[in-house]
């Protein structure tokens, strides 16, 4: 049809809050890359305070636990006393401690939040139709599916040869479905879409123009309108992410923008035209809505502050805790080590590599990032398929591929990720017992029954697998290998060689989990770090890169061997890729398997506390392969802090599987170079996952994906939908959060300790304005730690603490 709106244009003003309305929301990675990712990444330019308040004035988001909740850990001695003074001076209470719990013990009636215009049209609906604002949602949803998965039905086939964006593609689908009236029960509701403008600026103009947005309000309604489907939202913001990382430029969350918009036109005309006295209220309450933002924004400013005081609390007394630690601690330093382990920094290393080290005094353990310093993607032999295999805010420039790969291994590799692709699915578990019959249920009782399990052994897996490396499209030479090898020793600060050197990475294999990924490394691109290790090991190994490597300033001994390894973060088992000489090694491994289970038997179940170690490791097993386990770990949960500093000063501490450790020495770093790679990669990577797993918890409907029991796979590997629509699901499933009983993880902003000259650590965060934001807008902790003293960095000041 003929587009009779181009005539309207928006203003500067307009242009502007649209487009700062399509950065509000932080990338959400695909099932198949999951990563752990700050959902409020995009407005750490702006405080704290003001982005919970603006969240809960737009969306009525919460970023703080419920007054219960804060009250209960209170009284169970988890919140202290002194810091709760501390935390309610800070916000400006003056009150004696009787009178300030009083004060902060009584529940406040929740303050209204944002409407938007359907959602204002529910308030007067009759309860017997379908509310706008769910099937609103439901259509955008199912489109949006429709729409990215890869395998497309007739949804757009009949426009093939037109070239349309994503609210074009919209409107000429909602223009052909007739079952829009039919639903909402409302005749005549599918010619308003025949009226909409064919161009998504020209819809702009005219929604803002007919709705009567003014200049001041429209960037809170615009933004609004995004987090009501953050779901989607999100994932359109990670492709977006996706396209400016390769040069490229994708317009579709402006499009999803117009597209909400659209829908709110849609419903204003008409009820305008077929419900006067509703129209007249809805018209009545959205003026006023939006002439009176600003004093919206207070009132919830004012009724957060009792969250914002109990959450500060909570903080200082957790961090009180850990202060008390680092004070108290004493360096201890090995013997001539046999064994030395590179462990990722991921928070469930930390409670294996204190069993490890109670093995030997010959034992050192390090923790260095995930993706152990290589900036790769992986292309699987035989296919053209490649995945990246480092943190999602870098690019990688290397790809690497099996230049010798074991084909019979890759046949089965293959089959088996085909097979277990569909098995593995949320919906298909049962569809399975449908097609394959008696075998198949069999199969599934089989597992959990049995289990499937043997004694536990550390596991040797011959590794005959050539890597080439190549940066684009040439293979690197000699001199490139040993560079690269040679920016992860500095990094990992190894200067002097054991006989053997594992090179750990994590990975977690679970059944039935649609968000298995999410429990892979946090950083590695939803990845297990095994390709990371094997390659980086090769490079270790390789005689022609050691020889280059003295000229650099490391002289490897010949006897020096790298194993490539991998930790099982369910069952705690370490596997192997290359031969071990060293025969205690194995036994040291195995036994600090066992050790490790035992202290995390408490958490995960009761009864794995009454069992001899043998019987513990097949229930581990056996718990790995169980399809119907909602609660294979607690991965990343409770973790509160990131310590940059050697291990001598905190080997003698029990962080409690909650702290993320990276190796650092800063009298080996005089530049301070080092260090600010660390503060400007692993320690933004260790904030997504803090930030995740918080706001994970504090609003599981907004940023968490609700319970797993009812996901189902969007396009394959999209992302999910709690049941069958909805929006899209991001974060966390409830069941990593919670046991059923108790919440499993505490929200706390990230603490970051560093061991290193207060000048260096200033000099880094005075370089980085995102280290500023972080920093100076209370996103996440920062301390220097030396020589039992603690004193915060805030506002470019040293604070004691």
């Amino acid at each position: 049809m003929m587009d009779t709106h181009a005539q309207l244009e928006l203003n500067d003003a307009q242009q502007s809050a649209l487009t700062q309305a399509t950065k509000c929301l932080a990338p959400n990675w695909p099932l198949d890359q999951m990563i752990a990712v700050n959902p409020l990444w995009n407005l750490v330019d702006q405080p704290f305070d003001q982005v919970a308040t603006n969240m809960s004035l737009l969306a009525g988001i919460r970023c703080h636990m419920d007054i219960t909740t804060y009250v209960q850990w209170y009284e169970d001695g988890r919140i202290a006393n002194d810091r709760l003074m501390q935390a309610a001076n800070e916000y400006g209470l003056d009150m004696s401690p009787e009178s300030l719990i009083i004060y902060l013990s009584k529940e406040s009636s929740r303050t209204q939040s944002w409407r938007n215009i359907a959602d204002w049209a529910d308030l007067t609906r009759s309860t017997a139709k379908m509310s706008w604002h769910d099937e609103i949602t439901h259509q955008i949803s199912q489109f949006c599916a429709a729409h990215y998965q890869q395998q497309r039905p007739m949804l757009n086939r009949q426009y093939r040869q037109q070239s349309l964006n994503l609210y074009q593609h919209w409107l000429q689908v909602s223009r052909m479905d007739r079952g829009l009236a039919i639903i909402m029960s409302e005749a005549g509701l599918d010619k308003e879409f025949d009226h909409l403008p064919d161009d998504q600026e020209a819809l702009f103009a005219e929604a803002i123009k007919t709705l009567e947005v003014n200049d001041n309000a429209l960037p809170a309604y615009a933004q609004s309108l995004l987090l009501d489907i953050n779901g989607w939202g999100s994932y359109l913001a990670y492709r977006a992410f996706e396209a400016q990382k390769s040069g490229k430029t994708n317009d579709d969350l402006r499009s999803l923008l117009a597209i909400k918009m659209a829908w709110e036109l849609v419903v204003w005309r008409y009820l305008a035209q077929h419900d006067a006295d509703d129209f007249e209220l809805l018209q009545e309450r959205w003026q006023r809505q939006l002439n009176h933002i600003v004093e919206l924004r207070s009132q919830h400013h004012d009724a957060m502050i009792i969250q914002r005081v109990w959450a500060r609390a909570l903080e200082l007394s957790e961090q009180q805790s850990m202060h008390q630690q680092l004070k108290d601690v004493a360096p201890q330093h090995t013997s001539a080590p046999r064994l030395q382990a590179i462990f990722c920094i991921d928070v469930r290393s930390e409670v294996y590599r204190r069993a490890l080290e109670r093995q030997s005094s010959e034992i050192e353990t390090y923790g260095f990032a995930g993706f152990f310093g290589l900036p790769i993607e992986y292309e699987q032999a035989g296919t053209q398929v490649t995945r990246p295999q480092l943190p999602g805010l870098v690019p990688p420039s290397i790809r690497v591929f099996e230049s010798q790969a074991d084909d019979s291994q890759l046949d089965r590799a293959n089959r088996s990720a085909s097979w277990n692709r569909w098995g593995n699915a949320a919906t298909a578990t049962f569809s399975m017992v449908e097609s394959m019959g008696w075998w198949y249920a069999f199969k599934l009782f089989k597992k959990t029954v049995a289990g499937e399990t043997k004694a536990h052994s550390p596991k040797i897996l011959t590794n005959h697998t050539h890597w080439t490396l190549t940066r684009q499209g040439t293979t690197l030479g000699i001199n490139d290998q040993a560079q690269l090898a040679k920016g992860v020793l500095d990094t990992m600060g190894l200067h002097s060689f054991a006989d053997t050197i594992m090179l750990v990475g994590h990975g977690s294999h679970s059944c039935n989990n649609l968000q298995s990924a999410g429990l892979e490394c946090g950083a590695c691109g939803g990845q297990s770090g095994e390709v990371n290790v094997k390659v980086l090991a090769q490079l270790l190994n390789d005689s022609q890169v050691r020889e280059k490597l003295v000229t650099l300033g490391y002289n490897i001994p010949k006897q020096t061997q790298f194993v490539p390894a991998q930790h099982n973060t369910i069952t705690d088992h370490i596997t192997c890729y290359n031969n071990v000489k060293d025969a205690d090694v194995i036994d040291w491994l195995k036994q600090a398997t066992y050790l490790t289970q035992q202290e995390r038997a408490p958490r995960l179940d009761e009864a794995l506390m009454n069992m001899d170690k043998e019987e513990r490791d097949r229930a581990y097993q056996k718990r790995a392969k169980d399809w119907s386990q909602t609660r294979p770990e607690w991965g990343l949960a409770d973790n509160n802090a990131f310590i940059i500093a050697p291990r001598q000063h905190t080997r003698n501490l029990d962080l409690e599987g909650r702290s993320f450790l990276h190796d650092y020495d800063f009298e080996q770093d005089p530049d301070g170079a080092v260090l600010e790679r660390l503060m400007t990669a692993p320690m933004l990577v260790t904030h997504w996952i803090n930030m995740q797993y918080n706001l994970s918890t504090t609003d599981n409907f907004k940023f968490g994906s609700g319970n797993k029991v009812l996901h189902n796979a969007v396009g394959d590997h999209i992302g999910v939908f709690e049941g069958n629509g909805g929006d899209l699901r991001i974060g966390l499933a409830l069941q990593s959060l919670h046991n059923g009983e108790q919440w499993m993880h505490t929200p706390q902003r990230l603490a970051v300790y560093i061991r290193a000259p207060k000048d260096t650590i200033a000099a880094i965060v005075a370089k980085h304005e995102l280290l500023q934001n972080l920093v100076n807008n209370d996103w996440l902790y920062l301390f220097h730690w030396q020589d039992g003293q603690l004193n915060r960095y805030y506002k470019e000041a040293w604070l004691v603490r």
